[in-house]
């Protein structure tokens, strides 16, 4: 779509500016400059390139190119497994293993990158392309720490460029129909709220691997390893079960928290919570002997946050996370055969005149009792996304197209960063739970268990129990910066 910044055009440019000067009294006026800063003509297609091709990243790349706006024209993916579809659906389109050689060869001709890799490696890779210009997709959570996602947040203003976190349930109209109901008073003012997920569906609360395995050729284990410490690879790690390991994953939370705890800030405005607090699942390995497994997410868990007052609620709110299958106790309003949320996951609103409550993604959003819902009408007062979820994909192409600042986007980094970041501090209450701290006497104790963390959003610190603190940035391994 861009042409490529050489000397031979540049020359060619000017040449063909002073001819039509000269001849026509005309000139011919760069469509950047038509547009301003980032535009891009609109008959044009949208160049992605994508970091992480199979799995979502599959799925991501096939839905951009789907919307008939975007050339796929650049594959980077460290397994050749993993990247094999893709690679045969776009034929046409260039591979590489290492994204930052893709981005040094390639810049020129890319307008666009896609991100769907472990959560660890997120932030480096979409800071590069965003740094060159690039607008930016990136699959939730936005980053794998705290300091990460204010540091995207602030680069994408910064660099001017079109930024969309892959919670698709931010462009459905659940959301927009909750906030609708709730401005309307339909369910009073909030008291408190439950969001809940069956996730995780991949082993957590478990010891490290004690025996490595042969690296399969196909894949780039130092690649894939990244910003993380170097470890020996170990079999069922990669494609998906990195999930549940602190040095790559955000557990639960990450992987579903973009999705549920999306509709709350949304419908509530929430801001960063100044509170959090929490309780895990436990893995006894003998009789009265907890397992200490610190590498591990646990199994289970129930996070409670408080958020200020903000311009839509009386007061404080409490947020509770709770996953592991663990879920709150079923409102009195809902039948004793009706599904709450949708089964394994859902969100509830408690307000003092009513409940309301969706599944994932803010699919089926219903009042409670569920007899209100076909008989209440409210008046339309937030634009629908076309397509609703499926269409947040071809949202962001659109608006890469239009350039920055032209058409909005559902989960833009200015939302998804805070977003992520309440996950994330969220993600400091559950590893806090696991510090442990040596005493002289020979016993342990673990500081971080069974206290409240006050948070300093503006800092970005836990001010009451330092040793948390730890998590909200990472060293990265060395040779990999931010």
């Amino acid at each position: 779509m861009k042409e490529k910044q050489n000397s031979h055009s540049s020359k060619r440019r000017d040449f063909l500016k002073k001819t039509s000067i000269a001849s026509l009294g005309i000139s011919i006026v760069p469509r950047h400059v038509l547009g301003g800063v980032g535009f891009t003509a609109p008959s044009d297609k949208l160049v992605v390139a994508g970091i992480g091709v199979g799995g979502k990243g599959e799925s991501d790349i096939k839905s951009f190119a789907d919307s008939g706006l975007a050339e796929i024209a650049f594959l980077c993916d460290v397994d050749d497994r993993r990247a094999a579809n893709s690679r045969a659906r776009f034929p046409k389109a260039k591979y590489y293993k290492d994204y930052r050689e893709m981005l040094e060869k390639e810049g020129d001709k890319i307008d666009a990158v896609s991100v769907s890799t472990p959560d660890h490696n997120h932030a480096v890779q979409a800071m590069a392309a965003m740094e060159m210009g690039k607008h930016v997709y990136v699959q939730k959570p936005l980053t794998h720490d705290i300091y990460e996602a204010r540091q995207l947040t602030e680069a994408a203003d910064k660099y001017k460029v079109v930024t969309q976190m892959g919670n698709q349930g931010a462009s459905n109209n659940g959301t927009r129909l909750m906030s609708e109901w709730f401005d309307a008073g339909l369910i009073g003012e909030i008291e408190e709220v439950y969001c809940w997920t069956d996730r995780p569906v991949w082993p957590q609360g478990i010891p490290w691997p004690q025996t490595s395995e042969a690296v399969p050729s196909e894949l780039d284990w130092d690649l894939w390893l990244g910003t993380a410490p170097y470890k020996e690879y170990v079999g069922g790690l990669v494609p998906f079960n990195w999930r549940g390991w602190w040095d790559y994953g955000t557990g639960a939370l990450g992987d579903m928290g973009c999705h549920l705890v999306e509709v709350p800030v949304r419908v509530l405005n929430l801001k960063y919570p100044k509170d959090v607090q929490c309780s895990v699942g436990s893995v006894y390995v003998d009789e009265f002997k907890r397992g200490y497994f610190p590498e591990s997410c646990p199994p289970s868990s129930h996070v409670t946050m408080t958020f200020p007052k903000t311009d839509k609620t009386k007061g404080d709110i409490k947020l509770h996370w709770m996953d592991g299958g663990i879920q709150p106790t079923r409102p009195e309003e809902l039948g004793p055969n009706e599904v709450f949320g949708d089964g394994g996951n859902g969100v509830l609103f408690v307000g003092t005149k009513g409940k309301m409550m969706c599944g994932t993604y803010s699919e089926n959003p219903q009042l409670l009792p569920t007899s209100k819902t076909e008989r209440t009408k409210v008046a339309e007062k937030y634009e629908r996304v076309p397509g609703g979820a499926g269409g947040h994909y071809k949202q962001w192409v659109e608006a890469a197209l239009a350039g920055y600042g032209k058409k909005e986007v559902s989960s833009p980094f200015s939302v998804a960063g805070p977003l992520t970041e309440t996950l994330l501090i969220a993600n400091l209450a559950i590893r806090g739970f696991d510090i442990r701290k040596e005493l002289e006497n020979g016993n342990v104790e673990y500081p971080g268990r069974y206290i409240e963390m006050l948070w300093d959003a503006k800092n970005m610190r836990v001010t009451n129990f330092e040793e948390a603190n730890q998590f909200v940035k990472r060293n990265y391994r060395e040779g990999w910066t931010l």
